[in-house]
């Protein structure tokens, strides 16, 4: 027998690949792949840090819970929208001036205008939701990378919400609002506060601090959840819904992945992308009115800086800045982290300064982890 006929013929590459796709996979590489070990490791590792140096500071007490869990809820608010649209391949920078914009046009139709809280606030949803569409329908059309449309219009929506706010009032922040909104149930939704009579219990049985003077003495210092909790909440299971457990999140996915290959496959990338601006224009939305249901009043620098905070808490919940690749999860526990983290120095007495600090230092350990995953996945060197 010749050499030639004692090798073995070759196999399909078909057969190959099928193969390789079906043979096992350990549980601990499952683990070491998903999106979320980096954010799971590092929300672990900032509570046993803020556990040893404030410990004894109330940072773990219900008013302290209730401090630092609205700041992530915030933070959680929009970074799911912003999660869902990068996983999508794509960004979104107008998201803090939305928030800005949003919060004065409800304040404007309810002082200035008159209208019923509950047809401000579904105005603002509708307009803000308009410009999500139009941030979408811009990035497919033009072919312009979504940082550039998106960028115009952080600027555009802010310079709108500073011109209309001073044009019609005089001024840049617009009060009133609680008091135009009071009994309205649409607005309560988004203002009032849940389980009162729980955090009444627990003040009864001694378990919670209660004010010793003043007009509210004897009432529980916690008297009930901020409904910015309950939406970041509905918010992100809703997400993580969305994304894993729907035909719609294998879109996402794809969009993001490979949006020609997507395309090749029946993916409809452009109504995935354009639907992703939206709902990060109604997350922002929703963020704007309950800090103006909360504060009674709206300004147009509010939103600063929040879509990088967003897509901080994105990048820290292990989503890759290239797309196709994250986890509503992930990027709620980033949102965590950051929320953690910024209430935890006050707490430790630590200056403020430093948030900065260990903000950049989180942001680029998450960077790392997410780069050497991703090599992982990919076979990359």
């Amino acid at each position: 027998m010749s050499k030639s006929q004692s090798q073995k013929p070759h196999r399909p590459i078909e057969e190959l690949i099928l193969e390789e796709r079906m043979r096992p996979v350990p549980r601990w590489r499952k683990a070491l792949i998903r999106p979320e070990l980096g954010s799971i490791c590092g929300t672990i590792l900032v509570f046993l840090l803020f556990a040893a140096i404030a410990g004894d500071s109330g940072m773990f007490s219900a008013e302290g819970f209730i401090n630092w869990g609205t700041v992530s809820a915030q933070f959680a608010i929009i970074a799911v929208g912003a999660c869902l649209l990068m996983i999508a391949g794509e960004f979104d920078l107008s998201i803090g001036s939305m928030i800005g914009f949003s919060g004065i046009v409800i304040a404007l139709l309810t002082v200035q205008w008159g209208w019923p809280a509950w047809a401000a606030i579904i105005t603002a949803f509708a307009v803000a939701i308009a410009v999500g569409a139009l941030n979408g329908f811009l990035v497919i059309r033009t072919g312009l990378p979504s940082f550039i449309v998106t960028l115009a219009f952080l600027f555009i929506l802010r310079g709108l919400t500073i011109f209309i706010a001073i044009s019609t009032t005089g001024k840049t922040i617009i009060g009133g609002v609680r008091e135009a909104a009071e009994g309205d149930f649409v607005a309560s939704l988004f203002g009032g506060k849940v389980f009162g009579w729980f955090f009444r219990w627990l003040a009864d049985n001694d378990m919670i601090a209660t004010f010793v003077a003043g007009p509210r003495a004897g009432q529980p210092v916690v008297d009930g959840i901020p409904m910015l909790m309950v939406w970041a909440l509905i918010l992100i299971i809703f997400g993580h819904f969305l994304l894993v457990r729907t035909k719609f999140g294998n879109w996402i996915f794809a969009a993001g992945g490979d949006a020609q290959a997507a395309r090749y496959v029946g993916v409809p990338v452009n109504r995935v992308k354009i639907l992703m601006f939206m709902l990060t224009a109604f997350c922002a939305t929703i963020f704007a009115t309950c800090q103006v249901m909360e504060f009674g009043s709206a300004a147009a620098d509010r939103g600063l800086l929040k879509e990088f905070e967003a897509i901080i808490s994105v990048v820290i919940g292990g989503a890759l800045l290239t797309g196709g690749y994250g986890s509503v999860i992930g990027a709620a526990l980033g949102a965590l982290i950051f929320g953690v983290v910024q209430q935890g120095l006050f707490f430790a007495g630590v200056e403020s300064s430093l948030f900065r600090v260990f903000l950049g230092v989180i942001l680029l350990l998450a960077v790392i982890l997410n780069t050497y995953i991703r090599r992982r996945i990919t076979g990359e060197r």
